[in-house]
């Protein structure tokens, strides 16, 4: 095995983003096998962050720096990747898009999130904070997500997961995605009453939950 993908796993580990980017710039500048660099680096390393965070050895700061150190190298290798490069192409899980609704600025929860089903397998775009229901839709069609995961981390913006339940039956889309939230004051019935595909009070339901929708 070649020996880069030991150093990039500890990258990640480590949480040090700029060798996180050269190491991956290294891969395609030397053509290394970019589909192993994710699968024996980059996602090793998220998944002993994950576990060390599970088993509670790491903590919240280890993996937003480990998930926003394997975001960093990732995107460098995407072109190659989206390239079919490597042995087999690069699958992942699905496409999830991932942000927190309108109005709403809490982003630590929806950043836990995004860590562990990145380390699942999933493929995660994060459009930050503070997202319109137009927002989440159009990045969605954009990238051809199955999976659409809205965050409320205050009462006064769990409405906001409803209006893009709505907006997305406004639009007769409904049955393309499938919707899911979480935050602090939603719960199981909130969900059911909007009319969501699921909801996940924790990190690790929400991977669970989403391998469900897409198993």
């Amino acid at each position: 095995m070649n020996p880069i993908f030991e150093e990039i796993k500890d990258a990640i580990v480590d949480g040090d983003e700029d060798l996180a980017i050269e190491l991956a710039e290294k891969v395609v500048a030397e053509k290394i096998d970019p589909v192993q660099a994710v699968q024996l680096g980059f996602i090793k390393g998220i998944e002993e962050v994950g576990a060390a965070w599970t088993s509670g050895e790491a903590f919240l700061p280890d993996v937003m720096m480990a998930a926003d150190a394997m975001k960093a190298g990732m995107d460098v290798l995407e072109d190659v990747l989206a390239a079919g490069e490597g042995e087999g192409a690069y699958e992942d899980k699905g496409k999830i898009v991932l942000g927190t609704v309108e109005g709403d600025i809490h982003d630590i929860g929806k950043n836990i999130v995004g860590a562990l089903l990145t380390s699942a397998g999933f493929k995660v775009y994060d459009i930050g904070i503070d997202q319109k229901a137009e927002d989440f839709v159009a990045k969605a069609d954009e990238i051809g997500a199955k999976i659409i995961a809205a965050s409320a981390l205050l009462t006064t913006t769990m409405k906001s997961q409803k209006v893009l339940v709505e907006y997305l039956d406004q639009k007769g889309l409904r049955d393309q995605y499938k919707i899911i939230i979480g935050g602090g004051p939603t719960s199981e019935k909130w969900g059911e009453d909007i009319g969501a595909d699921g909801w996940a009070e924790t990190a690790d339901e929400a991977v669970e939950l989403c391998k469900q929708l897409l198993g």
